[in-house]
């Protein structure tokens, strides 16, 4: 699921399960804010699809696709791909952007995923992963889908920033959540997101036995820095989101490899 990212005024008050991240309740409006803004559009997005690469006839699985702008490119450029997101809405306003025939699927990402063993050419993962506390049961499905040398392109929010926004500041190294209210047209959606340090994100990949390839800090789309001149300049100094590439050992990898 796509994630925008105003440091908000203030922490939320503690809100119940049953009320948190209910993409169902705001899609259609979280869906068009996210289509065209900064951090979306112009920043996140980009650097997903530059991280992929060459992606013509690869089979790639979009894990927590939301309304599927990501799938959207992705398939643009030559890509087979099928949509996965807990959001039952998301996923009807991606199958209105993709087409009745476009393989997507309603599925929480902490369950066991609906696909075969090695179905996959590359996993991405766009913003998704920071809304889950145990990434364990998560990654190890992803690496499952994945065949032999496929990849895992994933964007999460920075550490950094997810530790400085608030005072006092938590504990870096525990991994912790917090809560906070996205606001759209008068009304207020309360957003969980775990924090963890970086050891913790990267000791996750290598213990579902993923090899890391690409941390990455990337830079916003130069076009943007004339459509959004001060938060074009917020954004190339300051950091906002932290991008992997980790692999899948090919069948052919040693144990040292």
């Amino acid at each position: 699921m796509d994630h925008l990212t105003d440091v908000p005024e203030g922490l939320a008050e503690p809100a119940s399960p049953a009320q948190v991240n209910d993409y169902d309740g705001f899609a259609e409006a979280y869906a068009a804010e996210n289509e065209n803004n900064l951090v979306n559009a112009y920043y996140e997005r980009p650097a997903m699809l530059e991280l992929a690469g060459d992606v013509a006839g690869r089979r790639i699985l979009d894990a927590g696709c939301g309304s599927g702008p990501l799938s959207a490119a992705l398939r643009d450029r030559g890509a087979d791909v099928t949509g996965i997101d807990a959001s039952a809405r998301m996923v009807a306003l991606a199958r209105r952007r993709l087409g009745d025939d476009a393989a997507l699927h309603v599925g929480d990402l902490s369950d066991p995923l609906p696909f075969a063993d090695g179905a996959f050419d590359d996993v991405v993962a766009s913003l998704v992963l920071h809304y889950l506390e145990d990434w364990g049961p998560t990654l190890a499905e992803l690496r499952r889908v994945l065949r032999p040398g496929g990849r895992l392109i994933a964007s999460v929010e920075h550490p950094f920033v997810a530790y400085t926004f608030q005072e006092p500041r938590p504990d870096y190294f525990a991994t912790t959540s917090y809560t906070f209210h996205w606001t759209y047209d008068g009304q207020s959606f309360p957003l969980r997101f775990w924090r963890k340090p970086l050891h913790a994100m990267t000791d996750a990949f290598t213990t579902a036995g993923f090899r890391l390839s690409v941390i990455s800090e990337p830079q916003p789309d130069p076009a943007a820095r004339e459509l959004f001149p001060d938060g074009f300049h917020d954004l190339s100094t300051k950091t906002c989101f932290l991008f992997f590439v980790v692999e899948v050992p090919s069948a052919a990898a040693g144990p040292g490899d």
